[in-house]
């Protein structure tokens, strides 16, 4: 019969610490989150630290500089709105509702208030953050698309419409108040996506604004 060893010490040893390393970068990315929507991006290192309940040694072997946690807190608040995105998709049969969802939860995770981070503080043009934007654009794209073919979405309105719009009404610029306006914000998102219902009552003034518009803005 083969005897089946046990892992050396040294070897079991080895894994605990990995998993530590996670739950630090974990904790530390849901501090500056909140480090930044209440104060911006130029929230102190140590500040993020303390609430993460990690040294600063810490948050610099994970993130070598400012930008970097900017970069990664901004890509993980983009994939958890396309993972809601994607669930309301999958789970919801009303195509509106779906991106009635999609829209609230965008306003949650305040994607709005940290996403314009990125323009004044690392490269915007980073492959991380490219990847994660596409993957929005791509799952808003889906969303409105199945509310289009349902008859539920007018037909004049684009996927540019719909982030500019949301990106106005969800939240201010993080560290500007951004907390206190929480109790208009559904409200307001609430207003705009009864007007994006088809029948359209109005005629909208000008052109569907495109993704490529905005990138040219």
């Amino acid at each position: 019969m083969q005897t089946v060893t046990s892992p050396h010490p040294a070897a079991r040893k080895t894994a605990r610490p990995r998993a530590d390393a996670l739950r630090n970068r974990e904790r530390i990315v849901t501090a500056a989150r909140e480090m930044f929507v209440e104060h911006g991006p130029d929230a102190p290192l140590d500040e993020i630290a303390r609430r993460a309940g990690v040294g600063n040694a810490t948050v610099y072997r994970n993130f070598p500089d400012r930008d970097a946690l900017v970069r990664e807190v901004v890509c993980s608040v983009m994939d958890r709105t396309v993972r809601a995105g994607q669930e309301a998709l999958a789970e919801s049969g009303d195509a509106f509702e779906a991106l009635e969802r999609f829209v609230h939860v965008s306003a949650d995770e305040r994607i709005s208030a940290l996403c314009p981070m990125i323009a004044g503080t690392f490269d915007e043009h980073h492959p991380d953050l490219v990847a994660a934007r596409e993957r929005v654009e791509r799952i808003v794209g889906d969303l409105m698309d199945r509310a289009r073919e349902a008859g539920l979405l007018r037909p004049d309105v684009g996927v540019g419409d719909l982030m500019v719009a949301v990106a106005q009404l969800s939240r201010p610029p993080a560290g500007t108040g951004c907390l206190s306006a929480d109790r208009f914000v559904h409200r307001h998102l609430q207003l705009f996506l009864d007007g994006l219902r088809a029948p359209a009552r109005s005629v909208l003034p000008g052109t569907t604004v495109t993704l490529e518009d905005l990138r040219q803005v």
